[in-house]
């Protein structure tokens, strides 16, 4: 029978360096919580038990993180990673395999932390350790002539010729819950920082006969941990390069992978072309031949095949059919639909409304709160009157109406089918079908009209 999991993840810490009021776990990389990102990967290993660890903005990341899957436990005081897995001693089970985690260690792969879970016996734990050209401050370890792990020395208790050790200590480990239990209790705060180490149980570990298996990631950044902005920084691009390689992988053609974000998940079908700089949150799903030109922003959106959307357009929480056209420079609020081969153009906002089949919104619009049939034409300058303070109301149009340029269409009100609206209007009735309307004042020509003339 497989040993359950029970996996406990240290967001505790303040984060000095960040210098900032929000607690260091919850900046973002790739638009979510560094911690959510662990406590993600935990889920993946399907462990039903995961405990996070909190201390300062307790309640911040409480709010952040709640979910049935997850226990919060206190730290009141930060003495230490060994102090901080004591506090989630007695929520371990007997019989359970522990893999303790960080929350500021964000991109560790679920295979890596299932390989390291696996290799824990009776026996054996099992501890993350990665080769650094340059260490820094890191912990090394410390294997004896054979090879084995032996121990592992803080950077600030290593001697000279220790601190020449490449290898180094990531602090993510793994051990059988009855053995933590019998050594964290023994933890001493007697070094150089006066911390409970919870690196000491290594060499517990070796002198109750244990062996420690070293497993290592396949990349080194899989480890890399944020204590300030710039290592948010250098992990947001090697998050980002990732993800761009994992979509080129799949066909999409990226004009330039250095200039891309998605900091949620895009979905993406053949014959996908991205230019430079467009950023991606929440659920996005590119179709077949789908075009971005540059400066896009894209939430929460679904793009139909052969659609293009030009540069420097914000979309979101819309969908978009096949064969549309937006842009340059639109913006798609939420519950804008556009149906197969509608045009929204330059300058134009849309919100909370259907744009029915080959219609035209072409120029320097706002159409809000409306429906409108197929084979609309909408001039420049034309707004929909939605609002009258409290509440909103809805613009009809039917199909193969012609807005004439700087109309406004007060709410509600309803044009009919092949209706034709003069420019300059101020509709405020509703137009049968086929009908002309026009709603503006008589023009007046004044002979002999003097300039005012500016005085002396």
């Amino acid at each position: 029978m497989t040993a359950p999991l029970d996996i406990v993840i240290l967001a505790a810490g303040k984060g000095t360096r960040m210098r900032s009021d929000l607690p260091k776990v919850l900046h973002p990389i790739g638009g979510r919580p560094l911690v959510q990102h662990v406590v993600d990967s935990a889920r993946a290993l399907g462990s039903d038990r995961i405990m996070l660890v909190v201390g300062h903005g307790a309640e911040k990341v409480e709010a952040r993180l709640a979910a049935d899957d997850v226990r919060f436990v206190p730290q009141t005081e930060q003495l230490g990673t060994g102090h901080a897995v004591q506090q989630a001693l007695p929520h371990f089970r007997d019989d359970a395999t522990v893999l303790i985690l960080y929350g500021d260690v964000p991109l560790t792969s679920a295979d890596t932390l299932r390989k390291l879970a696996e290799a824990v016996t009776d026996t054996t734990i099992g501890l993350l350790t990665v080769d650094l050209p340059e260490p820094g401050g890191y912990g090394r370890i410390l294997r004896d002539a054979n090879g084995r792990v032996e121990a592992i020395v803080e950077h600030k208790d290593a001697t000279e010729a220790q601190k020449r050790i490449t290898e180094i200590n990531t602090g993510i480990m793994a051990a059988k819950a009855k053995h933590l239990q019998q050594w964290l209790p023994t933890l001493s705060n007697d070094n150089a920082q006066g911390e409970y180490y919870l690196t000491d149980i290594i060499a517990m570990a070796r002198r109750d006969g244990l062996g420690v298996h070293a497993a290592h990631p396949d990349h080194p950044e899989e480890v890399e941990g944020i204590n300030n902005r710039q290592q948010q920084a250098a992990l947001e691009r090697y998050y980002q390069r990732r993800q761009a390689e994992q979509l080129m992988v799949q066909g999409v053609t990226l004009m330039d992978p250095a200039r891309f974000d998605c900091r949620g998940r895009l979905t993406t079908g053949r014959d996908v072309v991205i230019d430079v700089n467009c950023v991606f949150e929440g659920e996005v799903m590119l179709e077949d031949g789908v075009t971005l030109e540059p400066n896009c922003y894209l939430k929460d959106c679904v793009i139909g095949a052969g659609t293009q959307i030009k540069a420097n357009s914000v979309i979101e929480g819309a969908r978009i059919a096949s064969g549309c056209a937006v842009g340059p420079f639109a913006r798609l609020r939420p519950g804008t639909q556009l149906a197969d081969g509608a045009k929204v153009g330059n300058f134009v906002e849309i919100k909370k409304a259907t744009i029915g089949a080959g219609s035209k919104v072409n120029h320097l619009s706002y159409i809000g709160d409306s429906k409108l049939g197929a084979g609309v034409n909408v001039g420049a300058g034309t707004i929909t009157c939605n609002y009258d303070g409290v509440n909103k109301f809805l613009t009809e149009i039917g199909d193969n109406a012609f807005i004439g340029s700087n109309t406004a269409l007060v709410a509600p009100v309803k044009l009919g089918n092949n209706t034709t609206i003069g420019a300059g209007s101020i509709i405020t009735k509703d137009v049968p079908d086929e009908e002309l309307a026009i709603a503006r004042g008589r023009q007046r020509n004044i002979q002999g009209w003097q300039r005012p003339t500016k005085k002396s």
